[in-house]
Order: structure tokens, then C-alpha cells, then sequence
């Protein structure tokens, strides 16, 4: 069975940074598209982005020039960078397969940005 485990959230300012990852377990990893999501006060369920097996990448619009995803297929992790927090950032963020799995969502990492 797939697990997806996420870790490196945490509590920042408003400005600062976080580099969160996804750790996968069970999955020919390299042969997937991976993304992650967000759940936030505003949205359930929003898309960020998501990366190729290759490592080519595609980002929502309006996060694009903030969010930054990448992989490394030897250790099966994915990588999600993010710059210039806001307070509307925060959230509980979660990544999947592309397209996502229902079964294969994990409880998610938690982020706190304070203005």
C-alpha cells in the first residue's frame, strides 16, 4: 500500500521561508507526476503545482513566483520551497500523485504564517 508522509512544516513571519517534503513509501516514485495541495480558510483543496518524472514543473499562476518544487528519484522525496510567506498561506499542505489518488492522502504538514 502507498504511504505518503509529510514533514517540515511549522510557525513563521510573515516574509520568511519553509522547505517542506514528502516522503514515499510503496510507489514506483519515479515513474509519477507528483504535486501538492493545500488545504487553507479559504479553499479545501487547492493545487500549487506539480513536477514531471523528469523534473519539469507547472505551477498555479498566482503561486508561481513564490513556490518552488523539486524531487530527488534516488530517495524518493519530493520538495516543496516556499518564499515571501503570507498570512493566507497557511494551512495544512499535502502531496499526492498527478492525477491524485484518494486513497493515498496523509494527514498532512502544518504551516502557521503571522503577520
Amino acid at each position: 500500500q502507498v504511504q505518503l508522509v509529510e514533514s517540515g512544516g511549522g510557525s513563521v513571519q510573515a516574509g520568511g521561508s519553509l522547505r517542506l517534503s514528502c516522503q514515499v513509501f510503496g510507489s514506483d516514485f519515479r515513474a509519477h507526476y507528483m504535486g501538492w495541495f493545500r488545504q487553507t480558510a479559504a479553499r479545501e483543496r487547492e493545487f500549487i503545482g506539480y513536477i514531471t518524472g523528469g523534473g519539469s514543473t507547472i505551477y498555479e499562476e498566482s503561486l508561481k513566483d513564490r513556490f518552488t518544487i523539486s524531487r530527488d528519484n534516488a530517495k524518493d522525496m519530493l520538495y516543496l520551497e516556499i518564499n515571501d510567506l503570507k498570512p493566507e498561506d497557511t494551512g495544512v499542505y499535502r502531496c499526492n500523485f498527478v492525477p491524485p489518488q484518494d486513497d493515498s492522502w496523509g494527514q498532512g504538514t502544518q504551516v502557521a504564517v503571522s503577520s
